[in-house]
């Protein structure tokens, strides 16, 4: 315990496991990282790997529904995990692999994931996290010199176990570095439940009661897209309210 602990480190790093607690958990954070690999996280990151230019989060279905048929745009809604009637696009990442997506914009509104988007839009500065792009990510947290929020986006403002499960893969890989520290005992247990599901993430949903309605929506093929890591090493960072490519920041 004392060795994850870690009393001689530089920046924290922590895990908030539900957007209704970032409250208690967002002083004195500087980066957060939003989580939301079910699916809204894993379909923006699979996106931009595709070529998309930008993706504006949105809170309301209204807001999305603006953008149905605009040139250059492609609007998508997801609501309990099926497309919104009236939407070609939900938050399927499969949806986005493999298309010509470049030059256009995606608005996008999700159950979950954009929520928390909006909940934390006025960090210092807010990147989307997924297990499609975990190496790269933890490799460019570990060289920022800043404190670090891991934000589970859940289900419907509840825990949820995929993306405390990434939250906790992320956490080993940054604690391993010996620069960061915890203080907050969610930090600990995330990394003890990526412990136990990283030789099988696929096994973890098994034990999940959401597994039933993950059949009945047909979202395996998803699922298993979603929980293979490293399909990319894009990270999408907000600026201005709408995700861009951090390395065309970096690049700017």
């Amino acid at each position: 315990m004392e060795e994850i602990r870690n009393s001689d480190y530089q920046y924290r790093v922590e895990v908030c496991f539900m957007p209704g607690q970032y409250p208690l958990y967002a002083q004195d954070m500087g980066i957060v990282v939003v989580i939301d690999v079910l699916r809204a996280t894993s379909a923006m990151v699979a996106a931009f790997e595709n070529g998309i230019d930008r993706i504006i989060p949105v809170s309301t279905i209204e807001e999305a529904s603006q953008y149905i048929g605009r040139e250059g745009y492609i609007a998508a809604a997801e609501r309990n995990g099926e497309v919104v009637k009236g939407f070609a696009y939900g938050n399927s990442p499969l949806a986005y692999v493999g298309q010509d997506l470049k030059g256009k914009t995606i608005v996008m509104t999700t159950t979950n994931g954009t929520k928390a988007i909006n909940l934390a839009k006025d960090a210092r500065m807010l990147v989307i996290g997924s297990f499609l792009n975990l190496t790269a990510l933890s490799e460019w947290l570990v060289q920022q010199n800043d404190n670090i929020l891991l934000l589970c986006s859940g289900w419907k403002d509840k825990f949820n176990l995929e993306d405390s499960v990434f939250a906790g893969a992320v956490m080993e890989r940054l604690l391993e570095s010996g620069k960061f520290g915890v203080e907050e005992d969610s930090s600990i247990a995330a990394k003890f439940m990526y412990m136990s599901a990283r030789d099988n993430f696929m096994s973890m949903l098994k034990a999940a009661p959401r597994r039933r309605r993950i059949q009945q929506l047909s979202l395996l093929p998803d699922v298993k897209y979603c929980l293979t890591p490293d399909q990319s090493t894009v990270i999408p960072v907000l600026q201005d309210g709408e995700l861009v490519r951090l390395d065309t920041l970096v690049k700017a």
